[in-house]
């Protein structure tokens, strides 16, 4: 944790990930704590706990202010929360609309802008992927004998004067643009959109009948595109035959709740070799240890802390997920609520069981086969989808090592991974005692040569955003796991996703490495 204790003027991709890790890593954990009522009653938004004990330990990035871009931000990077923003220097206000600093030019001291947030509180157009319309700030006040607030002229002043003066300036405007967050109907997802610049302004009577001034911004050519995604995705959602390069609707025929759409829109090719869509995991043969659990005795949904509740005491006191459903902390095995449980199947405890939470599409990647990714956000601790399979013993994985490109379509639980667990909160930040988390110590292979789910198209990357977690529900033998698929971080929509292969497990130990083609700032060079 001691090299977490920075707060750094430029910071880089890794020190803004971890940075971010760790801030989300906290407020799913305050978020925990206020769901048992383990909390006082003061502030109940995590967010804000978690950014205040993050702030107090110094632990930022880019605090210098700065004109364009901000070291370690990709262009499309989404954040849930706005005072996420002001930890890694992307926009410092965690109200104001428009941040701005002062500049000297010829001797003399002006405001420029050099963020704005556009999230929908004022009559702002944001529907053009080039251009944003941006109403100034202020011109409401709360009256002196009423608690209404009533509205007024806004003036050329702070924000407003510093975009006047950026207009002649000239200089780069950081442009986040606020997405309704179809999860949390009264959420939004901040998206950043690149640099723009100020092309005009005027000022127009607003709604309320008071001058509102407007500000013309025009987003600078040759940027990687985001808000245009997002549009894109809203265009399939509402006519899914429009997404260019389709080929099945869904996937999955059915099998899932939500479809999983197949596209390639890089060649020719019209889908993978044929397999079997299956939902979960199916065994070669018996596996005699694989008793039902014994479950709870809970008539309605379980509690955390309670300890008449196995399935809670199972999970060390607590529920693993958040009331949102959102993992906290990554544990050697989970124990969810099954059809054992009194409380089946209307539990919050079991979250990965009950399928798809995100809308997912199996694409053709350039240069890496098939590869599966999202039109949904995904917010860091979401439960993805499961690798369901065929559970491979000893000898069949000797017997069908031949080589065949088809075998690459496996999940080997023995693989070398980085088991630090550097995902989880740092209890010493919150007073609490350290325990250990261990990995999973498995000996599980599964095959999907020819029966699987989604997963199977998900390719390795040595940086990956998404990990895999053991989750026991219709057994108790934790040699034979449920292998659950989380998100490691914030995913924009169509963004890949990957998870770490690991190195040398049981199926490939003798099996030639491969070049690695991930493109991460962290690659190995090969596979297995």
């Amino acid at each position: 944790m001691a090299r977490l204790r920075f707060c750094t003027a430029d910071g880089d991709v890794e020190s803004v990930g971890e940075v971010r890790m760790k801030f989300d890593a906290l407020r799913r954990r305050f978020s925990q704590l206020e769901d048992a009522k383990e909390t006082s009653c003061g502030n109940k938004r995590a967010d804000l706990r978690a950014s205040t004990v993050l702030m107090n330990n110094g632990i930022l990035a880019n605090t210098r202010k700065r004109i364009g871009a901000v070291p370690g931000i990709e262009i499309g990077g989404i954040f849930f929360f706005r005072i996420e923003m002001c930890l890694v220097g992307l926009h410092a206000p965690s109200m104001a609309g428009i941040d701005y600093m002062n500049l000297k030019f010829d001797r003399e001291e002006e405001p420029v802008a050099i963020s704005i947030v556009s999230s929908g509180g004022y009559e702002d157009d944001v529907e053009d992927k080039d251009v944003l319309i941006y109403s100034g700030q202020g011109g409401v006040s709360k009256r002196k004998d009423k608690k209404e607030k009533e509205a007024g002229d806004q003036k050329l002043e702070r924000g407003n004067l510093a975009l006047e003066r950026s207009l002649h300036r000239g200089n780069e405007v950081r442009i986040i643009r606020g997405m309704r967050d179809l999860v949390n109907v009264t959420g939004k997802i901040y998206v950043y959109d690149g640099l723009y610049r100020v092309h005009e302004s005027w000022t127009e009577k607003g709604k309320s009948g008071c001058n509102v001034f407007k500000y013309k911004l025009l987003r600078i050519p040759g940027q990687p595109e985001a808000f245009v995604i997002w549009k894109s995705v809203q265009q399939w959602r509402d006519n899914v035959s429009s997404r260019p390069g389709l080929i099945l609707p869904d996937l999955t025929s059915g099998a899932e709740k939500l479809p999983v759409s197949l596209v390639n829109d890089v060649d020719y090719e019209k889908g993978p070799a044929h397999f079997t869509y299956s939902r979960t995991l199916k065994y070669s043969k018996p596996i005699k240890s694989m008793g039902p659990s014994v479950g709870c005795s809970c008539q309605s949904t379980c509690l955390p802390g309670d300890p008449h509740c196995s399935c809670v005491m199972k999970n060390g006191g607590s529920l693993p997920h958040t009331a949102n459903g959102v993992l906290v902390v990554r544990k050697h095995v989970i124990h969810e609520c099954g059809p054992s449980c009194k409380c089946y199947p209307n539990c919050r405890n079991q979250v990965s069981q009950n399928g798809l939470r995100v809308r997912l599409e199996v694409f053709k990647t350039n240069d890496r086969g098939w590869g599966l990714r999202s039109w949904d956000p995904i917010c860091a601790g979401t439960f993805i989808c499961e690798y369901a399979g065929e559970v491979v013993d000893e000898v069949k994985v000797g017997v069908d090592m031949d080589g065949d490109e088809e075998n690459e379509y496996v999940f080997d639980s023995t693989c070398d991974i980085d088991d630090s667990f550097e995902w989880n909160y740092a209890p010493e930040l919150l007073d609490e005692e350290r325990h250990e988390a261990r990995g999973p110590q498995l000996s599980l292979v599964i095959s999907v040569k020819h029966s699987g789910n989604v997963a199977r198209f998900m390719n390795h990357s040595c940086s990956p955003n998404v990990f895999w977690q053991p989750v026991l529900y219709d057994h108790s033998d934790e040699s034979f796991p449920h292998i659950m698929f989380y998100a490691m971080k914030h995913i924009p929509p169509m963004t890949e996703l990957t998870y770490d292969y690991g190195l040398c497990g049981t199926y490939f130990r003798n099996m030639q490495r491969r070049v690695c083609l991930c493109g991460s700032y962290k690659c190995r060079g090969f596979i297995h």
